[in-house]
């Protein structure tokens, strides 16, 4: 398969699984009554998004391994083995995530850092497939790169067409505003371990991920507000946030004049909602 393992597993899965795992918290958090029994994870690779939903959801009973690879899946079971419930009972099934096995469903279908292995114009079509397979909800995570979001967001196109709400990272259901040379795109630092920077021969103890995502569900409604889509900008007379908000993006200053306002926005920060202000904020 033209990968070493055991150098994935040091180098690329701490950023994978730390990417996954602010996107699940993220999910939790603007779902708090979302409990899913069964996960598909689909183009697991090792299974990182499965390690990181069994610490997000406790009531996880069932889950199942997707993927081509007969190397990964092997992989996947083998470290699943020395883990908590239910990943040691993890099924397992040789297939593309462009057609999952017939008949196949979970609450839950994450597919990370998969659709960024196949062609852009199949991207909606792949996603469309793995909503169907999705009982209750859908989670994309993918490089943080214009080709990463571009697959990302003719899945949201599609997706949205067939009725699945918006969770994160849009707080709307209205065309994605994101245009052009310009993507939507996340950060989670993470610390290195000593084998991890030795592997990457790298001198600072942290690395930064940049990834991008899309959550959807089949219950609720869009969260409303707005997301920080780049890093806040402080200067003396106050912030200046990029925003995503309802079907556009925008600039808005907070000046330290403002009192409460300014004091929220000081805790801020890229990737984070900024609640609605306003009732046009309200989806």
């Amino acid at each position: 398969m033209g990968i070493d393992l055991g150098a994935y597993l040091t180098a690329r899965l701490p950023a994978t699984f730390a990417a996954v795992r602010r996107v699940l918290a993220e999910l939790a958090e603007r779902r708090p009554d979302f409990a899913p029994e069964s996960l598909i994870d689909a183009g697991s690779g090792p299974g990182t998004a499965s390690w990181a939903a069994v610490e997000q959801w406790a009531g996880l009973a069932a889950i199942t391994f997707v993927d081509n690879s007969p190397a990964f899946l092997e992989l996947a079971a083998d470290l699943a083995r020395h883990a908590r419930a239910p990943l040691p009972a993890a099924a397992v099934r040789r297939a593309s995530i462009e057609a999952l096995p017939e008949g196949l469903s979970a609450d839950l279908v994450i597919a990370a850092y998969a659709l960024a292995e196949l062609p852009l114009e199949r991207a909606a079509a792949i996603a469309q497939g793995l909503w169907r397979a999705s009982r209750k909800a859908l989670v994309l995570v993918e490089p943080g790169t214009p080709q990463g979001f571009a697959r990302l967001r003719e899945a949201r196109q599609r997706l949205t067409g067939e009725g699945a709400v918006p969770v994160a990272p849009c707080t709307h259901a209205l065309d994605c505003p994101v245009t052009g040379d310009d993507w939507c795109h996340f950060n989670v630092r993470l610390p290195r371990s000593r084998a991890h920077m030795h592997a990457k021969a790298a001198r600072v103890p942290y690395e930064d991920e940049r990834f991008a995502y899309l959550v959807m569900s089949r219950e609720g409604k869009p969260a409303g507000g707005a997301r920080i889509v780049a890093p806040p900008q402080h200067a003396k007379p106050g912030i200046a946030l990029r925003l995503c908000t309802q079907g556009r993006l925008e600039t808005r200053h907070i000046a330290r004049r403002e009192g409460a306002a300014y004091k929220q926005a000081k805790k801020l920060d890229w990737g984070e909602r900024l609640g609605p202000a306003t009732e046009e904020d309200t989806p």
